[in-house]
């Protein structure tokens, strides 16, 4: 890792800070569906038998998946969920589309993992006036991954929290880490990137002259760090690897 002085830890979110581990995709979609077809149901809207609903909305969240990945471009999926409803006659407010989309995010979320301590890591880097923020690719809604995070008390700690899905671009575009770095205020040889993409967080983080940290996950897995990058099995670790940076950091400064 270069000698730098670290003003601000900046994190990705999915296996990451909140670990999601492999799913199986097929019964975690299927309950999703269900979960979210018997709320919709329940507020007395139009919606014939759950195939055929879950076969609509299936194909549409896959298309516009494919697409995003196509152009780079990730889309928000409460509104496509809406914008379908409504040509449906599919009659809900925000707040309850808001649930709908809570409904489809919740099977994940009941099985994903944080770190026993992470609050009191969170805390510590706090303490060492670090600046702490969250950029994500998702097409997940921020309603549902900011409850999630808030329901593990962890969103107060991130006063910049960046979804690909708002911006129009998504990692590892250099532009997005542009955006982050004016969001949290400081210069790029002066924040860590810490994720567990090295294709999607490590490598354009250094190339834009960032430190960075990758998090073991089944992501990287038989991966080998790339140059000038940390490598952590926790988040745990960081205070202590900040510290130690900016201590020889000060040794090295000039007098």
């Amino acid at each position: 890792m270069p000698q730098q002085e670290i003003k601000a830890v900046l994190f990705d979110l999915g296996d990451t800070l909140l670990n999601y581990g492999k799913v199986d995709t097929t019964r975690l979609v299927m309950k999703a569906a269900r979960s979210s077809y018997n709320y919709i149901k329940d507020q007395g809207q139009p919606l014939g038998s759950f195939a055929s609903y879950f076969l609509r909305y299936l194909v549409r969240l896959r298309i516009h998946h494919f697409l995003s990945e196509c152009t780079g471009r990730d889309f928000d999926a409460l509104a496509l969920l809406a914008k379908v409803g409504a040509k449906e006659g599919i009659n809900l407010t925000r707040e309850q589309w808001e649930q709908v989309i809570w409904h489809w995010y919740e099977p994940l979320c009941a099985q994903t993992q944080v770190e026993r301590n992470l609050v009191e890591t969170l805390t510590r880097l706090k303490d060492l006036g670090l600046k702490l923020g969250i950029l994500s690719n998702t097409f997940v809604n921020r309603e549902a991954l900011e409850r999630h995070m808030e329901a593990v008390g962890i969103l107060d700690f991130f006063s910049v929290r960046l979804y690909s899905y708002e911006l129009g671009m998504r990692k590892p575009d250099a532009r997005i880490f542009r955006v982050a770095a004016e969001k949290v205020g400081e210069a790029f040889e002066n924040i860590l990137f810490v994720g567990d993409r090295i294709d999607k967080d490590i490598r354009p983080a250094l190339k834009g002259g960032m430190a960075a940290a990758l998090k073991n996950a089944y992501t990287n897995a038989g991966k080998a760090t790339p140059p000038g990058a940390w490598r952590i099995s926790e988040i745990a670790e960081l205070p202590d690897l900040i510290q130690k940076s900016a201590t020889r950091t000060l040794q090295s400064a000039p007098a």
